[in-house]
């Protein structure tokens, strides 16, 4: 045992020997008194009503109002008592408000509780939730039981009638999962009941609002004061959680006054001088020493850990550049970034990766400049970027021209691209930014095809990009467009066609779905070839691809909608868009339906993505639905726009429409 140990097993010896020794019993030392209120008859330990005798006090407290029994607190709610089993341990409730009207019209006022913390209650075993729903439109589903004539649901959740003129209730008995909740559907109120008593399933709404009143039962914990809470001041200090319990008690005392704290045998308020003193002196002395000990060590291992981390970061950091043989790019000093930049006074942009700053180079051209923000992978986003961006060299891929590395002061400088990311050309409505024309924004998706097929297949090790996204895509001051940002990017063997990742890369609305759910099938490149997908069709229709506010509930999702237009034989409405003007959007929505199949093997390649966008609109075919799960299709069909047959089995992504 070391010098620290030592002391403090000696303080601890001496604050115990303070202390007198516990040998209280909560049930034999509890105080013998029992009351009544309304049909409740013999209330005692470890329940009491308020306004009993302090001597009576115990931890669970009853209100006695009218001659009714209530529970009253702030974590549970407000609900009639209606019995109390002390031999299981349970408390029967009912909501106050299904008593409002003396009929089934009535309905709970409470929301059903939820426990966590100190709470000393919780659901009884055959306490079931009940949820009452409120429906745009009527729904036959033997999970669901109306509620008319006795609700009304409009009234309800006060909804004017104006407004929802159909709406229709109904109450779903036990656990809500995703998929039982209807189209139209919303969760408007819950309660509880026990379904012991009542059956609830395939029956009228009159006998749930009967198993509603019968109420239902929470288990309450009775806690030992030396073994669990250590509220006996005697007791302190047996244990650590007895410790803080009992600093907590004493702060509550001062700011609840009539709270009541159990001292060896008898309850007494905490405020009282016999209550205080036994605690104060303790309470002082241990704390006085923990901050004067233990406080440097904590500061001592914190420095420790941090230092640790962060050379660890700079070595891996070190360790890649200096590896790199054939590195291309320049290494600037910090003190040259600053210069470059005129003291980072022109941002350009912001993100979760840091910031950038427009600068002059060298050259004078001017450039941008990347600040990375602090990492928590040991630099493995700035690696990652350097490694794959630095010694490639495309049309279609911003240029990498320097980097910085100075202890924690990271930065990457490229060329600077005057008319900023695409996503303002797409989403903006502002008066200052110059809209694309069709034919324009073509040509744009075409090069960023370009340059992902590029990276799958034009280098030494195909380059996963794991991020497309329009605030990616840069554009230049002829708008060639540039893909940037490759903080995600992995390296792999053109050999490897399926790859190994740890976590869900990219953003969501454009991540695949096969990096979540990997039933789908294995990550490889055609990640990157779904997430061109919804870039595709975000640039054909200029809109974002999950519209909350949209005109009908169907267009919400954009690329369901779109699809289910074009399999009617109709065209988006496109104002006065001319014939050439249709033929080019129809050719990048059908290519993007293509690119975002469920099944990545129904997902084209990169290179195929490209003919197609190049190719004769007349000869594209329409895929099948992206959004359901079909049976697996050789590739060979889907490479020659042969249509597949899929099955009815429908797989919802809502991960991208969100």
């Amino acid at each position: 045992m070391g010098i620290s140990g030592r002391f403090w097993f000696v303080a601890f010896v001496f604050v115990t020997l303070s202390c007198e020794t516990c040998t209280a019993n909560t049930k034999d030392d509890s105080p013998k008194c029992t009351s009544s209120c309304g049909n409740i008859h013999n209330i005692s330990y470890p329940f009491w009503l308020k306004y009993d005798p302090k001597h009576c006090s115990s931890p669970f407290t009853l209100l006695c109002e009218n001659n009714i029994t209530i529970l009253d607190q702030p974590a549970v709610g407000r609900f009639y008592v209606h019995a109390i089993n002390y031999e299981n341990q349970t408390i029967r409730v009912v909501d106050p408000g299904l008593f409002q009207n003396n009929n089934c019209a009535s309905i709970p006022l409470n929301p059903l509780p939820f426990f966590s913390g100190r709470v000393m209650y919780s659901y009884a075993l055959f306490s079931t939730p009940i949820f009452f729903l409120k429906c745009k439109n009527p729904v036959n589903s033997s999970m669901y039981v109306d509620t008319a004539p006795c609700i009304n649901i409009s009234a309800v959740t006060a909804t004017s009638s104006a407004s929802q003129p159909n709406t229709y209730g109904y109450v779903k008995v036990g656990d809500m999962e995703a998929g039982d909740l209807d189209e139209g559907c919303s969760t408007e109120w819950m309660a509880s009941a026990m379904v012991n008593s009542f059956n609830l399933y395939n029956t009228s709404y009159k006998y749930i609002h009967n198993a509603l009143l019968f109420g239902f039962e929470l288990h309450y914990e009775i806690s030992e004061p030396c073994e669990q809470w250590s509220t006996n001041a005697k007791c302190f200090p047996r244990s650590i959680k007895g410790f803080f319990q009992l600093v907590w008690e004493l702060i509550r005392g001062f700011f609840a006054p009539g709270y009541t704290i159990y001292v060896g045998y008898k309850w007494l308020p905490s405020n009282s001088t016999d209550v205080r003193w036994a605690i104060l002196f303790n309470v002082g002395l241990l704390f006085l020493l923990k901050c004067i000990l233990g406080a440097p060590f904590v500061i001592v291992l914190l420095i420790k850990k941090w230092r640790t981390r962060h050379l660890s970061m700079y070595r891996t950091i070190e360790d890649f550049l200096h590896n790199g043989s054939n590195f291309v790019p320049i290494r600037y000093s910090f003190s040259e970034i600053k210069k470059m930049s005129n003291n980072f006074k022109t941002k350009l942009g912001e993100g979760g990766y840091g910031c950038v700053f427009k600068g002059v180079l060298r050259s004078g051209r001017f450039g941008a400049i990347k600040m990375m923000a602090s990492s928590k992978s040991n630099g493995e986003d700035f690696v990652s970027e350097v490694a794959t961006i630095g010694r490639i060299h495309h049309v279609n891929v911003v240029r990498l021209i320097g980097y910085c590395v100075e202890g924690s002061k990271r930065a990457l400088i490229y060329d600077f691209m005057p008319n900023g990311s695409l996503d303002k050309y797409i989403y903006s409505k502002n008066a200052e930014t110059i809209p694309l024309s069709v034919k324009k924004m073509y040509e744009i998706s075409l090069g960023v095809a370009q340059g992902i097929e590029y990276l799958h297949q034009g280098c030494e090790m195909q380059i996963l990009h794991f991020d497309i996204k329009p605030h990616n895509i840069l554009l230049d001051e002829n708008f060639i467009p540039k893909i940037s940002d490759f903080g995600l990017a992995k390296l792999y063997s053109t050999d490897d066609s399926i790859v190994t990742l740890t976590q869900a890369r990219g953003t969501m609305g454009y991540i695949a779905p096969e990096l979540f759910y990997k039933n789908i099938g294995g990550v490889s490149y055609k990640a990157d070839v779904y997430s061109f997908g919804m870039l595709l069709m975000e640039m054909a229709s200029k809109r974002k691809n999950f519209k909350e506010l949209a005109e009908h509930e169907s267009q919400t999702y954009f690329p369901s909608w779109v699809y289910d237009q074009y399999v009617k034989g109709r065209d988006m409405e496109l104002g006065d868009a001319s014939d050439e003007e249709k033929n080019i959007i129809k050719r990048m929505v059908i290519t993007a339906l293509w690119c975002i199949q469920m099944n990545p093997i129904h997902r084209p390649s990169m290179r195929k993505v490209r003919e197609m966008l190049e190719g004769d609109v007349e000869l594209l075919q329409m895929p099948s639905n992206p959004f359901t799960c079909s049976e697996d299709i050789p590739l060979a069909r889907v490479e020659t726009n042969i249509d597949p047959s899929c099955s009815n089995t429908e797989l919802t992504w809502t991960l991208s429409a969100r």
